[in-house]
């Protein structure tokens, strides 16, 4: 049966009777999908106003379906930047919370929800409910990270942070293997508050992990002197469905060699837009056209720091052995857990794929999660569409309080969505 998405500037009446509310629907998988029962969704879009700005407390109050595009445009201006920004720019203040969204700054200002003050939302017996750390505070630890199953998400207050320029000041650095990146992201992380890189998951042997080490931070007026406030940069699109071929093994493997090559001077430092640092596949307009008519599903987990680099290495040769092609790895140190019982992040290091969907990959998902499972890590839920129920159970030791605090507010699970149908077991 088809879905249908419901779009209102009033979310108040828009939420009263729909099993989940979507943003602008860049989850990689089926979180913001609803079950196949009642495939209606509440879409938050046009319900994208500011309410209230203190620049005083740099605190914002704003309806769930503004944008992180939509606050830049306002705020980056006047000298005002989220403190916790994902990937992408094109993601609401709602899909923020409920994915409680992280970044390259997570080992110094942690996750989105960190930085949140209260959320007004409408909980399944169908009460308009604010709460926070103070207020209702078992809801709230609840909703941070809880992928909008225990309310459809309203307004979010939280705070921003001044930047002294819209320039990043940004080093990259050619890194020769695994252990080499730890050790370099470890040392980065000491100076500098965004760390990240890309890294080559096809190479193997002394040379597997290698890959390009990104350190930035906001560049401060001097180093931005002349440059004027950065302008939208033009977006080439992909413009149809690519043939399977073209992410195919070989190609993957001569692309990555080219990137790792072609990084000359060994390290390189300048000023540079911040969407080249902070949303560089925002640049390409429908990149996912690129895997073909299938798609791609993105799968990222988190190692535990005490697994150190032989963790690390053992995931990438799962990954390796099963022919996982991904021209996009991206690899992130991750700081203290956070506030949400089901946030992603815990001390270790991130690893993000996009995988080009084939007939295997449920069997690389599931060989992957039982790496990720034997080294005691998990995997974020905002870009799953394969991992099985009973992996994610042993995964997130979590997940019973969590369950508990969403049954006393939601007893007959009203709201749910098809991962939860998936991971959770919630009826169908």
């Amino acid at each position: 049966m088809p879905g249908r998405e419901l779009r209102s500037e009033d979310l108040r009446e828009l939420t009263r009777d729909v099993p989940i509310s979507r943003g602008l629907g860049r989850s990689y998988g089926d979180a913001s999908l609803p079950p196949p029962s009642r495939p209606i969704a509440a879409n938050t879009t046009l319900a994208n106003r500011f309410l209230s700005f203190d620049p005083e407390t740099l605190t914002v109050r704003a309806e769930a379906g503004l944008s992180l595009v939509g606050l830049h445009a306002v705020l980056l201006p006047r000298g005002y930047f989220v403190k916790v920004s994902p990937g992408t720019q094109f993601v609401t203040l709602g899909g923020a919370v409920a994915a409680d969204i992280h970044g390259k700054n997570h080992h110094v200002a942690g996750c989105f929800g960190a930085h949140v003050k209260s959320v007004t939302l409408r909980v399944a017996d169908g009460r308009i409910v604010t709460c926070s750390r103070e207020s209702e505070s078992d809801l709230f630890r609840a909703t941070i990270g809880g992928m909008g199953l225990t309310g459809h998400i309203l307004e979010v207050e939280f705070g921003m942070q001044r930047v002294s320029s819209p320039w990043i000041l940004q080093e990259s650095e050619q890194i020769p293997n695994i252990d080499a990146f730890l050790e370099a992201l470890d040392a980065a992380a000491r100076d500098w508050p965004c760390t990240m890189g890309w890294i080559d998951c096809l190479a193997r042997g002394r040379s597997m992990g290698r890959g390009i080490l990104i350190r930035g931070r906001w560049a401060t007026a001097a180093e931005a002197a002349g440059r004027p406030f950065p302008k939208p940069r033009l977006r080439p699109t992909v413009p149809f469905e690519m043939p399977e071929l073209v992410l195919s093994w070989p190609t993957v493997r001569l692309f990555n060699e080219g990137l790792y090559r072609q990084h000359i001077p060994r390290v390189r430092r300048g000023v540079v837009h911040p969407h080249a640092f902070w949303y560089p596949l925002d640049e390409i307009k429908d990149w996912n056209l690129l895997y073909g008519r299938r798609g791609l599903t993105q799968y990222q987990c988190v190692i535990p720091r005490a697994a150190g680099s032989r963790g690390v290495r053992a995931f990438l040769e799962v990954l390796t052995a099963r022919g996982g092609a991904s021209f996009l790895a991206v690899i992130k140190d991750c700081g203290a857990e956070g506030l949400g019982l089901l946030s992603f992040p815990m001390p270790g290091t991130s690893i993000a794929l996009d995988i080009a969907i084939r007939d295997d990959t449920q069997a690389l998902v599931d060989a992957l999660n039982g790496r990720v499972l034997a080294e005691g890590g998990r995997v974020y839920l905002a870009k799953d569409n394969f991992t099985r129920a009973e992996h994610f159970r042993l995964m997130e030791p979590r997940l019973a309080e969590w369950q508990r605090i969403r049954r006393a507010w939601d007893p007959d699970l009203k709201l749910r969505s098809a991962q939860s149908v998936r991971v959770l077991g919630d009826p169908a």
